[in-house]
């Protein structure tokens, strides 16, 4: 073991005398935190949105008699703020000014004594009734109505300049006018127009709209120019810091899980959307679950993953669905995704204001710790998840993924309480108390969601785990260095296709990831035939940034995970404070036994946890940071 306090010579040594390390550049302590912090996302955002009740069919009195209801439901003093107007909302551009022009004859208030329209009007309105506004583009010349929804009455019209609504060419003098002069809060930013728009499409070949080589190819990574993608939201970002010099905006990227986002969304914007759009659909329903329930070490306060909209109110959660409703509500409150409601709110019956109102399950979504619930027991048929809340007591989710009864049982394992200790729960949809020590059996109805918070006695008294607070970690560089989809999300069918195509594929990159409680590739974290209930798997060649306040002591046993091949390679873990070595293991070969590694970390503000591969393969390595914890 090695246990060092303050930076040495020989650590200095040590690390001069590396082997080569792929991305060492990329590895090297910056003593930062990198993932996003402008915006106003601490939590995440509540709100409701028009796309699923309305599709392109929107107009201002449905939007404005939905933030009425808002307020009248009670659905606002739950924490629903936000009110987004989604595509369907534009006319043309003004080709001699680029100005945006609105479609007044469904917002009429945005006709104005001038030739110029103006949402300032609705958002004063909005503002006035103390929610916030939300709008939605698209990062090329056109948007999704324009790339898939061909002929639709509400897409934009006139010639084939007038009708490139996108930010593309137009990103600055467009988010200035949303947000600047029309007072907008939030904006949804598509990428259908660098998707879709190339020369296959039928209103290219007409020439309704010009042609634009996709960057994005949905089905293979290696097509998709990442860094161009990259580059686009970027500038996006650069804008709305230049015309909101008060922070106050939110940016929600949505581009589906492609062009590899999941790696580096996290670092332009306050949400990120990790799959292709939700449907009300049960099928539909787990796969964009599946999208999002795995990524726990890539979501944090400030930016979170979107697995989209909730659907609760139609097709499979609609009143006849009750369990199917909770289930759905309950697990975007445990992945802490946006809780944007996606319903015509004017059709709404008490039990569905109930659904989406529960104060209990809200809390938990808000909870400001902002730790997305990590997999504390994972089939296709049951999944438990479980979230460390801020006081220090838990939340768990029991969900039952199929159509028929299934016996389960909770442990204190899964929760990462004493085993002999009493274990208290509280039941957040029915109110019910109970205890148990050390298991207890639960019988879950098809399609059924109980959801507890849990207080009890700690497995490591006075400190935490990071698996339970992956809220602290960013993964920085995760040793990927070619993408590949993930294989683990329900392949369901697809609502607009149908069977017409051969299935569908895994197509989300992020397999291999950093995980919590796992190894990157799911399997049990395992060293040298020794398991690890907890800890953190990541690939070589991984750097993740800690927040360290409040603790003051690092700890874990490492070593290279028995599910990577036997290459003769060899992995060295490092531990940083602040930028500042403060140890570091031997190099270490698969079988090899795993090794303690403490270290005083002095409080430092940012611990980051370094992995260097030697360079003598070209695989990637999976490593455990097994027990690894933060301690007093």
């Amino acid at each position: 073991m090695i246990r060092l306090h303050l930076p040495t010579l020989a650590a200095a040594c040590a690390l001069a005398a590396l082997p080569f390390s792929a991305g060492a550049d990329e590895l090297d302590p910056t003593g930062e935190w990198s993932a996003y912090g402008g915006g106003q996302a601490p939590l995440p955002p509540m709100g409701w949105n028009s796309w699923n009740a309305f599709y392109h069919d929107i107009d201002e009195e449905k939007v404005l008699a939905s933030a009425q209801i808002i307020l009248d439901s009670g659905l606002a003093d739950a924490g629903y703020r936000y009110v987004n107007i989604d595509d369907g909302w534009w006319l043309k551009r003004d080709t001699d000014t680029g100005r945006m022009v609105i479609r007044t004859a469904t917002f009429p208030s945005a006709a104005t004594d001038s030739d110029r329209t103006s949402f300032r009007p609705l958002t004063d309105r909005l503002h006035a009734m103390g929610l916030k506004a939300g709008i939605y583009s698209d990062i090329g010349r056109n948007s999704c109505g324009q790339t898939f929804g061909h002929g639709n009455a509400n897409n934009p019209a006139g010639t084939a300049a007038e009708r490139e609504v996108g930010l593309y060419d137009h990103i600055d003098q467009d988010i200035a006018l949303y947000f600047g002069e029309w007072g907008f809060d939030y904006i949804k930013v598509d990428g259908c127009g660098i998707r879709g728009m190339g020369a296959d499409n039928p209103n290219v070949q007409k020439g309704i709209y010009r042609e634009v080589t996709p960057l994005i190819d949905f089905d293979s990574i290696a097509k998709t120019d990442v860094p161009a993608v990259k580059d686009l939201f970027a500038q996006v970002g650069q804008a709305l810091v230049k015309h909101n010099p008060d922070g106050d905006f939110l940016y929600s990227l949505c581009i589906w899980g492609s062009a590899n986002v999941r790696s580096w969304g996290k670092e332009y914007g306050n949400i990120s959307r990790t799959s292709e759009d939700i449907a009300p659909y049960w099928g539909r329903m787990l796969h964009n679950l599946d999208s999002a329930s795995r990524r726990a070490l890539y979501a944090q306060p400030g930016n979170w993953n979107d697995p989209d909209m909730l659907f609760v109110g139609t097709g499979d959660f609609d009143t006849d669905h009750p369990a199917e409703a909770r289930s759905h509500f309950s697990l975007w409150a445990m992945l802490n995704a946006p809780l944007i409601i996606g319903y015509d709110l004017r059709k709404a019956t008490p039990e569905q204001l109930a659904i989406l109102g529960n104060r209990e399950l809200i809390a938990l979504n808000q909870d400001p710790a902002g730790n997305q619930a990590v997999l504390a027991y994972d089939t296709e048929d049951v999944q438990f998840f479980v979230k460390t809340l801020a006081d220090g007591t838990k939340a768990v989710a029991l969900f039952n993924r199929t159509a028929t009864q299934m016996p389960v049982t909770l442990t204190a394992d899964h929760l990462k309480y004493a085993a002999d200790g009493q274990i208290a729960l509280t039941d957040l949809w029915s109110g019910e108390a109970s205890s148990f020590t050390g298991e207890q059996e639960f019988t879950l109805a098809p399609h059924e969601t109980r959801v507890f918070r849990a207080a009890g006695t700690r497995a490591l008294p006075g400190g935490m785990y990071l698996s339970e607070m992956p809220g602290r970690i960013n993964v920085a560089e995760e040793g990927i260095d070619f993408p590949e989809p993930d294989p683990m999300i329900h392949r369901a069918i697809v609502p607009w296709q149908n069977t017409r195509s051969n299935g569908e594929r895994p197509r989300y990159t992020g397999w291999g990831g950093a995980r919590a409680d796992s190894s990157p590739y799911g399997q049990m974290l395992r060293v040298a035939d020794r398991e690890f209930l907890t800890g953190i798997g990541v690939l070589a060649n991984s750097r993740l940034e800690v927040r360290g306040d409040g603790f003051r002591r690092f700890s874990a046993m490492v070593g290279r995970d028995d599910s990577g091949p036997d290459d003769g390679s060899r992995v060295r873990f490092e531990v940083y404070g602040d930028g500042k070595l403060l140890g570091a293991s031997e190099w270490m070969g698969l079988a090899e036994p795993a090794k303690p590694l403490s270290v005083d970390t002095g409080g430092a503000a940012i611990v980051e946890l370094v992995v260097r591969g030697d360079g003598k393969t070209a695989r990637p390595v999976p490593v455990t940071w097994g027990d690894a914890a933060l301690l007093p």
